[in-house]
Parts: C-alpha cells; structure tokens; sequence
C-alpha cells in the first residue's frame, strides 16, 4: 500500500540527501517562508514545465518540416 500525506494526498517519496545539506537546506527554505517540501514540489513543477515546453517546441518544429 502506498503511504500518502493526508493534507495534501501526495504520494511520500524517498530520497537520500545527508544530513549537512538538509539541516542548511531547511534554514534557506525557511529564509524564503517556505517548507522544504514545498520548495521541492516548486522545483519539481517548474522542471516539469519546463520539460513540456521544450517538447511542444520539438513537436511544432517537426511538424512544420
């Protein structure tokens, strides 16, 4: 069974990032009034984004030629 966040009916995810980097991480999310996992989701849609907007621009170049 797949354990989700009851508030926001995400899916938990595992990643490994030591400890150095996530105790300063959380103090620059803070700094920005932000939880890390918001930051990360943030990120993660911005990629996406990103991502989908370079694959219109392939498709719409291939379907020009």
């Amino acid at each position: 069974m797949v354990s989700r966040a009851k508030d926001t009916h995400t899916t938990n995810r595992v990643v490994r990032i030591d400890d150095e980097d996530w105790a300063a991480y959380e103090l620059a999310c803070k700094a920005k009034g932000l939880t890390r996992s918001a930051d990360i989701r943030m990120h993660v849609k911005r990629e996406v984004a990103a991502w989908r907007r370079q694959q219109r621009e392939v498709a719409a170049e291939n379907s020009e030629s």
